[in-house]
């Protein structure tokens, strides 16, 4: 939602979704079988005479199967990804889906929970986006050829909750994960010179924001519309219907605005604070984020958990205040250029983005928490901004989205850039880390999967019993 203080940007598997519903697959096959259907399992042979073949269970792994046309899916993800698939076998494919399921099926087991607020969060924004690219959610239906949107919705939901079953239990084993300087210190020492990491160009990014000023009228004219919807709710209207209508949170208005609270939830401090003060079947007055004015509405208090429906409202830019905004940035720009004053100390003095004014307006990296970016890792929204751009240029006005539904004027330049090298170990000590680490992690994940597969119900389809896995999902042939 857009109440996150981190961007949300669209997960990896966002190819694998769109090959899925293009393929009409139907992915209830994959929830939780029955036990007593686990040993009667048969592959459906390939009928001849150029019929497509019949789909079938291939494996299962616990309370979760492995469908034949998953395998096809599998196949599609790569090439919409452009991964070569030539020398791609199913084998390969199988091993690595069952992976998958061995760790849903255990996150399950050891009551890993992904909400279903967390579930419809990543479904809306992915709905969202097929409505964007075809036009219409009646068009998305057609396109994909569903039988209505609710059908839609229940295919993508589980796919999505399965996955994030996966992520959760790989994220709980990698998290108790660490390494020493020692580690790091073998870990680089075990390559030959020739064998060292190569680390791609990078550079670093500075930005000065200008907000538009927004008058004092329209705010209260917000403010004031709140308060009528809150006195609406009150008299008896429902405040579901009204999230729907009027709350500009595009993540929860299919929701009604619903949104699962408590004291770690990554939600800006004054959300929080409206919503712990405001008792369970109350509804808030208007109250201001960086996001905008809300009200909330309590509909259930859980101990330290909050059933929460909101509606934001964000207050509108003039015309007047956006050209007003462009004049100061391009007289903010003129002055660097002219070297009147250097970009760094303009952003500590002049820029309204207090997460990099203070750096001199240097961006910060989210994934390795440094000011360094790899090219082909730049946000998007600000690659296309920054890429030509000459040692000390400094960017013409942007008038972009803040991130936080807000459209501000940014100029950029870059400050430094760093040519693709050989991995040094004094220079290169963090990345050489993260590489010693994901090393640790992968070796922590296979002592996992080898002992959960000693543990665990499995059954692979005859037809794939002479394929050769890197893991022992044929333990129960080499046990007879």
């Amino acid at each position: 939602m857009q109440l996150k203080i981190r961007n949300m940007k669209f997960i990896n598997k966002a190819a694998l979704l769109l090959a899925f519903v293009l393929s009409g697959i139907n992915v209830s096959a994959q929830e939780i079988i029955p036990e007593q259907v686990k040993d009667s399992i048969k592959p459906k042979p390939s009928l001849k005479g150029g019929k497509a073949k019949v789909d079938g269970v291939v494996a299962v792994i616990g309370d979760f199967v492995v469908l034949d046309s998953d395998i096809d899916l599998m196949y599609r993800e790569y090439q919409a990804q452009n991964i070569p698939t030539k020398d791609i076998t199913r084998c390969e494919l199988l091993g690595s889906l069952m992976e998958d399921k061995l760790y849903a099926h255990h996150a399950i087991q050891d009551s890993i929970i992904v909400t279903d607020a967390d579930v419809n969060e990543t479904m809306n924004r992915q709905i969202d986006y097929f409505v964007e690219q075809i036009g219409s959610e009646d068009k998305m239906v057609k396109y994909f050829k569903k039988k209505n949107i609710e059908s839609f919705r229940t295919e993508l939901f589980e796919m999505i909750k399965n996955q994030k079953l996966t992520e959760q239990m790989r994220k709980k084993i990698m998290d108790d994960v660490e390494v020493t300087p020692e580690e790091v210190r073998q870990f680089f020492a075990q390559f030959k010179k020739e064998d060292l990491p190569e680390f791609g160009a990078e550079m670093e990014v500075a930005q000065i924001v200008i907000r538009p000023e927004i008058s004092q009228l329209e705010k209260q004219a917000v403010i004031d519309r709140l308060k009528q919807i809150r006195q609406e709710v009150i008299d008896g209207a429902s405040f579901y219907s009204k999230a729907v209508l009027y709350s500009e949170d595009k993540a929860s208005v299919p929701s009604g605005g619903f949104i699962k609270v408590n004291r770690k939830s990554l939600l800006v401090k004054e959300f929080k604070e409206a919503a712990f003060s405001t008792e369970e079947g109350q509804i808030s007055m208007p109250f201001e984020t960086e996001y905008g004015y809300h009200i909330i509405f309590v509909e259930k208090v859980r101990g330290q958990e909050l059933d929460v429906r909101h509606i934001l409202m964000s207050p509108k830019v003039t015309k007047e205040a956006e050209a007003k905004a462009k004049e100061k940035i391009e007289k903010i720009r003129q002055k660097i250029v002219s070297g009147e004053i250097k970009f760094a100390d303009a952003a500590r003095s002049e820029s309204e983005d207090k997460e990099t004014r203070n750096s001199g307006g240097l961006l910060m990296n989210p994934r390795t928490l440094e000011t360094r970016f790899e090219l082909t890792k730049l946000p998007p929204e600000i690659y296309s901004d920054v890429i030509d751009l000459k040692d000390g240029e400094v960017s013409k006005p942007i008038w972009s989205d803040n991130g936080r539904g807000e459209k501000v004027y940014k100029i950029f330049t870059v400050t430094n850039r760093y040519d693709e090298h050989t991995a040094d170990y004094v220079k290169d000590y963090t990345k050489v880390k993260d590489l010693a680490l994901r090393e640790k992690q992968k070796k922590e994940l296979g002592k996992w999967s080898n002992q959960k597969i000693k543990d665990t119900y499995i059954k692979v389809s005859p037809d794939y019993q002479n394929c050769d896995f890197v893991n022992n999902w044929l333990k129960s042939r080499s046990s007879k």
